[in-house]
């Protein structure tokens, strides 16, 4: 059994700066960034069309500051409906080359962990200058699209707009009303239109995602729990699911990265584009698919995936989310790739071909290298970045994504050991989620964390439901250990 942690004094905040070090990625702003935030260059408004009137609002998590995206909606003859993305300008303040620039290109995002944020952009930028806050004038890059009631974008139009965000809204409290368990959040509910605008832009989500699975887009579930602190400390592990509204803003964001990538293509241009492969291990994913009774085809089919998984959601939801975790993995990773005109890899788990990141330009360094792309073609300027800086570049972003994510899931698994450490013999109920000679994982079902087994009956498979007790954790590397009592 590993030791049990039992150090007052850890400092979990220590462990993620020191997990960004060893990744490679920058956890403090150097000084020059800082000075270079007391010249920060006006933004500049010229050939921006003024839609500050639009009821514009941003759907996002209760407590996020750095607010990327608005939308607004209207209903055209025939049925379709027009959606407006607009996406914070963050090419406007932080100019390519500056000291911020270099900062950002470097970790090129924002890391996420229990225990602090360490952002792509100063705040002061992320979540001020640059973000679409309520009740401030903002420039934005819009993508306007005609989604008719197919699902099909019959129209798309992307330029530069001034912005007003007329309400701040939160996931959990819209989809709520969306779904009809609950009252609408207070700015909805006593504005009408924008009552209509948020049902308008459900309905053409619900399109656009309908369409999207027609052509074998996946419907994944996995478990993300995520740390509630207090005072430092994490308190509870809370799974968050996905909802309605959540469901809308990603739909509607696909849509627009998707018009992004078409627009450069348009103009002839190349540009980075987020790309998920045809699985190389496609007959694993044939094989788990087997070993659960389930039949696909032997060259790969992202279709026949989604209706497997489709039926697995629904015969077995409890074992649902490990199962999605194993096909991701066999997926294999995203990436950046350059792509040029008539090329297209596309997205196997979104089923699009045209894809590049967009929306997200205050914590993705990829978005802001679109971004300037996108500003530069409708000024009737050259590409700003040579095809061999944006395959280097491309080559860049994905491997600080990959380190990205190995610090987030580090410090994860470090707080849920450092939440349990007090609770050694306390037993739980669990699933296997995995087995091999190599060792026994289970997945405790609240808190959803996942710890080793290291004593208990052998012989168990992934799937089976056990009782576990709880023997010890490591807070330092994130070990967590069980005994299954059955």
């Amino acid at each position: 059994m590993r030791s049990d942690g039992r150090d007052p004094d850890f400092d979990l905040r220590d462990l993620a700066i020191r997990a960004m070090g060893e990744r490679g990625l920058l956890a403090e702003f150097p000084e020059a960034v800082t000075e270079e935030l007391t010249r920060l260059p006006a933004p500049v408004a010229e050939g921006a069309i003024d839609q500050r009137a639009l009821p514009w609002c941003s759907i996002d998590n209760d407590d996020s500051r750095d607010l990327d995206q608005l939308t607004s909606s209207e209903r055209l003859a025939g049925g379709a409906i027009r959606v407006r993305i607009a996406v914070a300008d963050v090419a406007a303040r932080v100019r390519a080359g500056s000291a911020i620039d270099l900062h950002a290109a470097h970790n090129t995002t924002s890391v996420y962990t229990p225990a602090c944020i360490f952002p792509m952009l100063p705040e002061r930028l992320s979540t001020n200058l640059t973000s679409l806050n309520p009740g401030v004038d903002r420039l934005a890059t819009v993508a306007e699209l005609d989604i008719d009631p197919r699902g099909d974008i019959s129209a798309s139009r992307i330029y530069r707009a001034q912005v007003h965000n007329h309400a701040k809204l939160a996931y959990d409290s819209v989809a709520a009303w969306l779904d009809g368990t609950a009252p609408a959040p207070a700015a909805v509910a006593k504005d009408p239109i924008l009552q209509q605008q948020l049902h308008e832009q459900d309905e053409a989500a619900q399109c656009l995602r309908a369409r999207r699975h027609q052509l074998g887009a996946l419907d994944l579930e996995t478990i993300e729990a995520r740390a509630v602190m207090r005072d430092g400390r994490p308190v509870e592990l809370r799974q968050q699911r996905k909802n309605r509204a959540r469901q809308l803003i990603e739909d509607l964001m696909i849509a627009a990265n998707g018009a992004a990538a078409r627009f450069l293509a348009g103009r002839g241009w190349a540009s980075i584009r987020r790309v998920v492969r045809t699985p190389e291990r496609w007959d694993r994913i044939v094989d788990v698919a087997a070993g659960l009774g389930g039949h696909l085809p032997g060259a790969p089919d992202a279709a026949a995936l989604e209706r497997f998984l489709a039926e697995r959601r629904r015969s077995d939801p409890l074992r649902f989310p490990d199962l999605c975790l194993t096909v991701v993995k066999l997926m294999g990773k995203g990436e950046y790739v350059v792509e040029r005109p008539g090329e297209a890899t596309g997205h196997f788990g979104l089923a699009v071909r045209d894809y590049a990141h967009s929306t997200a330009p205050n914590r993705r360094y990829p978005d802001l290298i679109t971004q300037r792309l996108i500003q530069a073609a409708l000024a009737g300027q050259p590409s700003p970045y040579p095809d061999e800086e944006l395959e280097r570049l491309a080559g860049h972003c994905t491997e600080q994504e990959d380190n990205a994510d190995k610090v987030e899931r580090r410090v994860r698994k470090s707080a849920a050991a450092l939440m349990l450490r007090d609770r050694i013999g306390t037993r739980y109920d669990a699933l296997v989620t995995g087995a091999a000679d190599k060792g026994t994982w289970v997945r405790t079902l609240a808190p959803p964390v996942e710890g080793k087994v290291v004593r208990g009956p052998r012989g168990l498979q992934v799937g089976d439901q056990v009782r576990v007790e709880l023997l010890g954790v490591d807070v330092e590397q994130g070990f967590i250990d069980f005994a299954v009592l059955r």
